[in-house]
C-alpha cells in the first residue's frame, strides 16, 4: 500500500533491442527478476535527476508484454513520490519531456534503445 501522503503514476515505454520472451512473463523467473531489477534502478537514476526528484520514492515495474516487433519488449512501471497537501498536481507534460531529454529524445535509457513514439507518463 502506499502511504497518505505519497502519490503513485505509470511510466510505459518499448524497448527495441530487447528481445521479448515468455520468461518475462514469469515475476518468479531469473530473467523476470533481473530485467525488473535492470528497470527499477535505470528508472530511479533518471527520475531522482527530475524535479519531483527530491520527493521521489521509487519506481517498480511491474509487467514486460511483447512488443509490435520480434526485438521489441514493452514495459510498465509504477513509480511513487510523496506529494504534499498543497502541493500542485503532478505535472505529466513537464515530468515527459524532462525524461525524454534524459534518454536523448526517448531514444536510450541505459543500454537500451527506446521506441521514441512509446513513452506514456500517467497515460
Amino acid at each position: 500500500t502506499t502511504p497518505a501522503n505519497h502519490e503513485s503514476f505509470t511510466v510505459n515505454f518499448t524497448i527495441t533491442n530487447l528481445p521479448y520472451t515468455s520468461d518475462l512473463e514469469k515475476p518468479d523467473s531469473a530473467r523476470f527478476k533481473s530485467t525488473k531489477r535492470v528497470m527499477n534502478t535505470l528508472l530511479d537514476s533518471l527520475l531522482k535527476e527530475s524535479t519531483i526528484g527530491p520527493d521521489f520514492h521509487g519506481c517498480e515495474t511491474t509487467s514486460f508484454r511483447p512488443g509490435r516487433q520480434r526485438d521489441e519488449t514493452r514495459v510498465d512501471a509504477v513509480c511513487t513520490y510523496r506529494k504534499e497537501p498543497s502541493a500542485a498536481p503532478l505535472d505529466r507534460v513537464g515530468l515527459y519531456h524532462q525524461v525524454s531529454n534524459k534518454t536523448r529524445g526517448i531514444t536510450q535509457l541505459g543500454p537500451y534503445s527506446l521506441d521514441k513514439d512509446s513513452l506514456y507518463v500517467n497515460g
